[in-house]
């Protein structure tokens, strides 16, 4: 095992995370890997904080438990020593800690001591090593996931580690020389890191286990006893002193007798995740010249992610502060002292390592490709927003190179993405829907064509025979005569019968369609002469085609124009503006027939290409001639539309159709 912080006692229960990356942002050493939107402790470059495990609102982080081990040597006849950390009473506000120790010593644990008494020897250590060499620099070494992070992340400051153990083995060696008889040791207190520090190479043997406050809780709980409930017992001696304000920031450099001067800035305190390493950083680069860091990874011992207590912290603060100064009101300090000048010359030497787990850093060109990847193709692209958990985009980039992140968790990429796959989505099935539409309109006309022709040729041979007998006693009949009239309806009525039939015919008919070069702009105008002009309507061709010539079908064409033409007729009895545009698309020519008359009515515009379908007087039409045009345009490979407007109120109205037809025709 490393002689770094053991980190795979920090385990993470999969099915409950939730992909948040709270995690990744509160881990000090970036040591949580996101692998298939899980987060998982990267057990070599863990420190062993914690921080992941407190801030988890899903309890997606774990500390491997040490109960079971500690029940099983409370239970094996060797004695068992408590070492209690000085931050209980931020864990037992409510509860006298007389109560607290009665409730250790009725879970069989042989004696119970405060951890504060090794803080007492470690400040008192620390004092004459800073006598002895009033010029070099250091490090504290009370907190063990900061000793870790300088191993791992900045080895090059392992030599100013202060060569001082922290208070619980300090305790610990304390307590077995007072008590050579065979012993076990487990230590308590609020700090994950605990767990990694006790089984350190170096220092095996000398704490046995380390249960956190969490675990304390539980494991009473299980064993049925109530701290408010037990009988009230002291401290075993030796008994704590200053070294109670240990879990403060600056408690160390208090019960040291160091004065922190803002003037000198030769003694700076620092906590939290973020100012520790701050301060590890700036005294590396040389811009912090302090003669002495006292850091602690968490805000205070206090809120370490072993507390199972969810007060805020400056509340812990004062009930810490309280009590130590409560202790210290009533101490024996004579007692103390003889305590102290007892282990005078105790050995509180402590040996560390270098384990770096720096990453080389990735390639520029390995970067650009991944902050390309991800979006962030200018400087005003990287928002350096932290939802990914890192606290800039290029830091995001390398941990991507690294395999320790994914794109993904780029919450303005991901937004992005999501925004385009949904419009994509949108636009497929708006696409879907038009051709389902496309297709049932064509499955509709078909089978409307195979009726209409079915009627066309049983109805066409008897009207001819009325047509041919009309038309004979109509000739044969007096001019003066009162059947001459009724004659002449029959006749016209028969005619417009064999229109209606003409046009069942022409939709009936499923033509192949004849490609072959044609000057379009030729078609539009002859096909325009060949209509009559209404009375009050202009006329306006506009053609943008550089080369006129495209292969279509002339007469299925011409059929087309003369339909939209004829419709933009009939849609301006007060006259009004015929305009026909050609130009090209790409490959495709697009023709359009514009006219200012009334417009077709919103509820109406899906229903003008049904067969039989129209809006002109009874008599005036058929209702084919777009239902036709529409089924050549489809043989035609190609597209028409209608934009219309009927209601003045919204602006001037009118119609246009729009065709359009692939230049070419298919190549064999």
């Amino acid at each position: 095992m490393s002689e770094a912080a053991a980190p795979h006692y920090i385990q993470t229960i999969r099915e409950r995370c939730r992909v948040c990356y709270t995690c990744v942002r509160e881990c000090p050493a970036k040591a949580i890997r996101i692998l298939d939107g899980q987060a998982e402790v990267i057990p070599e470059r863990c420190i062993g904080c914690g921080n992941c495990i407190r801030v988890c609102s899903q309890d997606a982080k774990q500390a491997a438990s040490s109960i079971d081990a500690v029940t099983a040597m409370l239970a094996d006849g060797v004695p068992v020593a408590a070492l209690v950390a000085p931050s209980y009473p931020a864990e037992f506000p409510d509860q006298d800690y007389r109560r607290v120790v009665g409730a250790l010593k009725q879970l069989g644990f042989a004696s119970v001591h405060e951890v504060a008494f090794g803080a007492d020897l470690v400040s008192r250590a620390l004092r004459q090593l800073l006598d002895k060499d009033p010029v070099r620099h250091y490090i504290t070494t009370a907190c063990p996931a900061v000793v870790a992070y300088i191993e791992k992340y900045h080895p090059d400051l392992v030599s100013f580690l202060t060569p001082i153990a922290s208070p619980m083995i300090a305790t610990a060696r304390a307590l077995r020389r007072s008590r050579p008889a065979p012993l076990r040791i487990v230590f308590i207190g609020p700090c994950i890191a605990k767990k990694g520090e006790a089984a350190r190479d170096t220092l095996a043997g000398e704490v046995d286990a380390v249960m956190t406050f969490r675990e304390l809780r539980r494991l009473l709980v299980h064993r049925g006893i109530e701290c408010w409930d037990a009988d009230p017992a002291d401290f075993d001696p030796p008994l704590g002193g200053l070294g109670t304000l240990y879990p403060l920031s600056g408690g160390m450099f208090q019960s040291s007798a160091i004065q922190e001067d803002l003037l000198t800035v030769d003694y700076v305190a620092a906590e939290g995740r973020t100012n520790f390493v701050e301060a590890i950083k700036e005294f590396d680069s040389g811009a912090l010249n302090a003669r002495l860091l006292e850091l602690l990874c968490c805000n205070g011992c206090t809120m370490g992610a072993g507390m199972s207590v969810k007060s805020p912290l400056f509340v812990r603060r004062t009930q810490l502060s309280r009590f130590a100064r409560t202790r210290h009101e009533g101490m024996d300090w004579p007692a103390w002292e003889a305590e102290m000048a007892r282990f005078a010359d105790l050995d509180l030497g402590v040996d560390f390592c270098v384990d770096d787990q720096r990453h080389p850093a990735p390639s520029r060109d390995l970067i650009r490709e991944i902050m390309t990847r991800i979006g962030k193709l200018a400087p005003e692209d990287e928002l350096n927003c932290g939802a990914c958990g890192y606290d800039t985009c290029i830091e995001h980039a390398e941990a991507i190179a690294r395999g320790v992140a994914q794109s993904e968790m780029c919450l303005p990429h991901t937004i992005d993405q999501l925004r385009r796959a949904v419009s994509e989505l949108a636009q497929s099935h708006q696409q879907l829907q038009d051709t389902q539409e496309a297709l049932m309109h064509s499955e509709k006309l078909a089978s409307m064509g195979q009726l209409a022709a079915g009627i066309a040729h049983e109805v066409n041979n008897p009207l001819g025979v009325v047509l041919m007998y009309s038309h004979l006693l109509h000739d044969e009949c007096p001019p003066d005569s009162p059947l001459r009239e009724d004659l002449r309806m029959i006749t016209e009525q028969a005619d417009r019968c064999k229109k209606i039939v003409a046009g069942l015919l022409d939709f009936a008919r499923q033509n192949k369609v004849l490609h072959q070069p044609i000057d379009i702009r030729e078609l539009v105008e002859r096909n325009l002469q060949a209509i009559p002009t209404p009375t009050g309507v202009t006329v306006q061709v506009e053609h943008q085609l550089d080369d006129p010539v495209v292969e279509l079908d002339r007469d299925q064409v011409s059929q087309v124009i003369i339909n939209l033409v004829d419709n933009a007729y009939a849609a301006m009895p007060d006259g009004g503006r015929l305009t026909v545009r050609t130009h090209l698309e790409h490959d495709d020519l697009v023709i359009e027939v514009e006219d200012t008359g009334i417009g077709i009515p919103k509820e109406n515009i899906k229903k003008v290409f049904s067969p039989f379908f129209t809006t002109k007087q009874i008599g005036k039409g058929t209702g084919l001639g777009l239902a036709v045009s529409y089924g050549i345009v489809k043989m035609h490979r190609g597209n028409i539309a209608v934009e219309s407007n009927a209601d003045p109120a919204a602006g001037p109205t009118g119609t246009t159709f729009r065709v359009k037809l692939p230049r070419r025709g298919p190549q064999d």
